[in-house]
């Protein structure tokens, strides 16, 4: 295992959007080679919000941590043989001035590390097999400390196998595993989100249902897990919705290979389940907008209308005719139930040209809105500066 202390110096990485970060997104067409200052003038959001820069040289930025101590960690959809080397960063704002200076890579040739959470000082990454632990990372930036692994072994099936993670309230880590196929009855060992304790322990499946969740949070306020769903591909430009689901409980199932949505069946497979055995989703969503990250605003800088509501972030299509996604919505809850569900920040798509994919959400502590882009290579940060009355 490589675990490099070198920083990532701005001289290595170019500004245009043709980046080493593009091998993420091979699948899609139509990219659109324009300048991340043009791409960012393009960006709609409501009034009094703007968006700037947070840091421009994250090749393949995916899965964000925040630290106690203010550093941002970020996770790469990346393998240690291809551009970006299977690295993960660490991103600094130093002087407190809303945009990073420092950038490090505190470790590097892992396999498809996306997924990374910060809990009591140490930073958990997760590959597509295992969960890696670097100890006491925020005070080892420069020398990293060699990487420890936590609990048994996942499944080792790429499809679908990159994943989010994050501890919840009452300290245990959720890791997700999706389902090994575009559409299959999973085995036990796939198809759901488990939970373990930090040392690795313990682990329990959480719920099943699930054919690919890269984004999960918990109510501020009830601590249940809400999480995204991405439904099947090749079955049509506008099914099946992709959902936001909500876990009242353990032990539920959200409906794959079987159902999706509030209650659209698949006819490719019969089961013996009940309709009351499902859980349907809490929101439906446009097919293949590929809704990824997900945060609750808990931060007092936006307005108080924005306050425990959900952001979702869309990665964008990949197989659609006419492409959708590539944006930032806004579930609203009246409740602990999705009462509407809007754009926030668009404009990452022109037509069916794209320049940017965001990934992931994340809250600094002044209240501002961070957006991951593993296409641009970015992260951005949104903010509020209008009149809050």
């Amino acid at each position: 295992m490589n675990i490099s202390p070198r920083g990532v110096a701005s001289s290595t990485l170019p500004a245009l959007l043709l980046l080493p970060a593009m091998a993420a997104a091979v699948a899609v067409n139509n990219p659109l080679p324009i300048s991340i200052a043009d791409g960012l003038a393009r960006i709609r959001l409501p009034p009094g919000f703007v968006i700037d820069l947070y840091a421009d040289r994250v090749p393949g930025a995916r899965s964000m941590t925040l630290s106690a101590g203010g550093i941002l960690y970020v996770g790469t959809r990346s393998a240690a043989d291809d551009g970006v080397n299977g690295r993960v960063y660490a991103v600094s704002d130093a002087d407190g001035d809303g945009r990073a200076e420092i950038i490090r890579s505190v470790a590097e040739g892992l396999n498809y590390p996306n997924g990374v959470a910060w809990y009591k000082g140490d930073l958990y990454i997760a590959e597509i097999s295992r969960i890696l632990r670097l100890r006491d990372i925020d005070n080892h930036l420069d020398r990293p400390p060699a990487p420890e692994i936590i609990g048994d072994p996942f499944p080792k099936e790429s499809h679908h196998g990159w994943k989010f993670i994050r501890f919840s309230p009452e300290g245990k880590l959720y890791v997700p595993v999706g389902a090994p196929c575009n559409i299959c009855e999973p085995d036990e060992q796939h198809g759901g989100i488990w939970h373990m304790d930090p040392g690795g322990s313990g682990r329990e499946v959480f719920a099943r249902g699930i054919r690919n969740s890269v984004g999960f949070d918990w109510h501020p306020v009830t601590h249940e897990l809400w999480f995204t769903d991405n439904g099947r591909d090749l079955w049509g430009d506008d099914r099946p919705p992709e959902e936001l689901n909500r876990a009242a409980k353990s032990g539920l199932h959200f409906g794959y290979p079987y159902r999706y949505g509030k209650s659209l069946p698949d006819p490719t497979f019969k089961t013996a389940l009940t309709d009351r055995e499902f859980t349907p989703a809490a929101l439906e969503m446009p097919a293949h907008r590929a809704a990824l990250g997900i945060r609750f605003y808990t931060g007092k800088q936006f307005p108080a209308e924005y306050h425990h509501q959900i952001f979702i972030a869309h990665h964008g299509s990949w197989n659609r005719a006419q492409p959708d996604g590539y944006r930032v919505s806004l579930a609203r809850l009246t409740n602990n139930e999705v009462i509407s569900y809007e754009d926030f920040a668009t404009g990452w798509l022109e037509r069916d040209h794209y320049w940017g994919r965001p990934v992931d959400i994340e809250i600094l502590p002044d209240g501002s809105l961070l957006v991951s882009d593993d296409f641009a290579g970015v992260i951005y940060r949104i903010r509020f500066t209008g009149n809050r009355q």
